[in-house]
């Protein structure tokens, strides 16, 4: 068996009050490679490459972003892809 994974991604459904605290929980997990932030109509509002290491005043203009868009819609979906194996449910 091979010790690398394929990338899988899962979608969260997201209110606009909840939305930056998730994306910050996601980047605070450490074992999130891209994330997407799409509206309720499913178009692509953001989306950017998460770096192991990357450090917090390089995120913060980016969670300045994602905090704004908060206040346009109510619910956005986050696509989050991971290198890991899927959790096993």
């Amino acid at each position: 068996m091979s010790d690398t994974h394929k990338p899988w991604s899962e979608e969260l459904k997201v209110s606009g009050e909840n939305l930056l605290s998730e994306i910050e929980r996601l980047i605070h997990e450490g074992n999130v490679n891209h994330i997407v932030i799409k509206n309720s109509e499913g178009h692509t509002l953001v989306e950017f490459p998460v770096v192991i290491g990357v450090l917090g005043f390089v995120l913060a203009p980016f969670l300045a972003a994602v905090a704004a868009l908060a206040t346009y819609a109510a619910n956005f979906t986050v696509v989050v892809t991971r290198v890991e194996p899927p959790p096993v449910v």
